[in-house]
């Protein structure tokens, strides 16, 4: 992923998430390095795992919760985003 400054990214997904779903709880993990050969790591789209614990996911299907992740940082996916995978959680699953 030469050129792409990952820290930037990451710190642009956690900025996001942040702003549409203020977390108490908030994990970004990079791992795209787990990825390497892959055919999205060849387009330089990253591989994240993210752990997000926001009051707005109570009484929410995981769907939702999902969706919500995920429309907060749309305009990333498959440029930058290759693959997410996401534990959403209500406060109350703690």
């Amino acid at each position: 992923m030469s050129g792409i400054n990952t820290d930037d990214r990451m710190e642009r997904m956690r900025s996001r998430l942040h702003a549409a779903l203020a977390p108490l709880e908030l994990t970004l993990d990079d791992d795209s390095a787990l990825h390497a050969g892959h055919a999205g790591a060849a387009s330089g789209g990253g591989h994240y795992n993210v752990r997000i614990v926001s009051l707005q996911f109570e009484g929410l299907k995981l769907v939702t919760r999902h969706r919500l992740v995920y429309d907060s940082v749309h305009d990333m996916m498959h440029k930058e985003i290759h693959a997410l995978a996401i534990t959403a959680l209500a406060p109350s699953e703690v």
